[in-house]
C-alpha cells in the first residue's frame, strides 16, 4: 500500500505535485479540523481536505485532527459534516471509524456509521 500521511498544512499546489510525482495513493490521512480562514497556511478547510485527497490521487481518505479539542471557532462536528459532503461530491471513499474501530484497507466498500450524529 502507498499511504500519504499529512500534518498540519494549508492547501496549495503541493498536493497536486506530490500526487503527480508519487501517486496514486491507496490512502491519504489528512488533517480536517481546527480551521479558520485566517489560518490558511497551517490548516485546511474541510472542503480543501477533499480536494487535497483528489490532488494526491488517493483512493481513500481518512480525515483526522477533528473533534479533539477546541481551537477553532466552529462546532466540534462541523469538520466531519463538511468533509463528508465534499468527499461525496468528489466521489472520494471516506473512512470514518469510531475510535478503536478496525479498518479493512483491502475492502473497497467498508461501511462506517455516521456516529457523530448520535452524540
Amino acid at each position: 500500500m502507498k499511504v500519504f500521511i499529512g500534518g498540519d498544512s494549508g492547501y496549495d499546489t503541493h498536493f497536486a505535485a506530490i500526487g503527480n510525482k508519487y501517486g496514486p495513493f491507496d490512502l491519504a490521512i489528512l488533517e480536517c479540523g481546527q480551521y479558520d480562514k485566517s489560518w490558511k497556511y497551517i490548516h485546511m478547510m474541510p472542503e480543501q481536505v477533499a480536494t487535497a485527497a483528489q490532488d494526491l490521487k488517493a483512493k481513500k481518505l481518512l480525515p483526522v485532527h477533528w473533534a479533539k479539542f477546541v481551537l477553532g471557532n466552529h462546532d466540534w462536528d462541523d469538520p466531519i459534516k463538511r468533509v463528508v459532503r465534499a468527499s461525496e461530491e468528489k466521489g472520494i471513499l471516506l473512512l470514518t471509524p469510531r475510535i478503536g474501530e478496525e479498518i479493512d484497507f483491502t475492502n473497497k466498500a467498508q461501511n462506517f456509521t455516521s456516529w457523530w450524529e448520535n452524540i
